[in-house]
């Protein structure tokens, strides 16, 4: 059976309450994260998007990138700068700038940057959340260039807790 086969309901009126959203990393008002070693800025919202989707412009320093985890949510990574290795159910793909890697829902995996240069990438979550997860677990910075803060072991162990207490809420698992 194609989508041509299948009834198709009537398209709902618009909802002139939803503004165009214009998405720049350049933006004063976007909002930075210091987060698994690199900075994320929070392009597009579930709040801009009613909760379909969240866009993050992730900046991975040499050595960045999240523990293995899985979530039942697609994950969508576009390369824009450098290359990331993905280890997707335990296999690692080495991915290079202008190449997209789909993550499906509820696979393991990670990202790591071991290029020894820094590294860009767009990721897209579908449905949105994960845009409000990292609000709660990382620390803002004040732009895309901002060091991390200085964090004592303490603090490191503050935000590992936070973020393991937090994921169920999120829909994800820390592996």
């Amino acid at each position: 059976m194609t989508a041509l086969d299948r009834a198709t309901p009537a398209i709902p009126d618009d909802d002139p309450t939803r503004t165009l959203a214009v998405a720049n990393p350049d933006d004063p008002a976007t909002t930075y994260m210091s987060l698994a070693g690199g900075t994320y800025a929070m392009l597009i919202t579930g709040k801009q998007t009613n909760g379909q989707y969240c866009l993050i412009d992730m900046r991975v320093p040499d050595g960045g990138g999240p523990p293995p985890h899985r979530h039942d949510f697609e994950e969508m990574f576009t390369v824009l700068e450098g290359e990331i290795d993905f280890t997707f159910r335990g296999e690692k793909h080495t991915v290079r700038a202008g190449s997209t890697v789909n993550i499906p829902a509820n696979a393991p995996h990670n990202f790591r940057n071991t290029s020894g240069a820094p590294a860009r990438m767009l990721c897209m979550c579908t449905p949105a959340g994960q845009d409000e997860y990292f609000l709660r677990v990382g620390d803002e910075v004040a732009d895309k260039d901002a060091r991390p803060p200085q964090l004592t072991d303490e603090d490191m162990a503050e935000r590992r807790q936070r973020a393991a207490d937090l994921a169920p809420a999120y829909r994800t698992e820390m592996l």
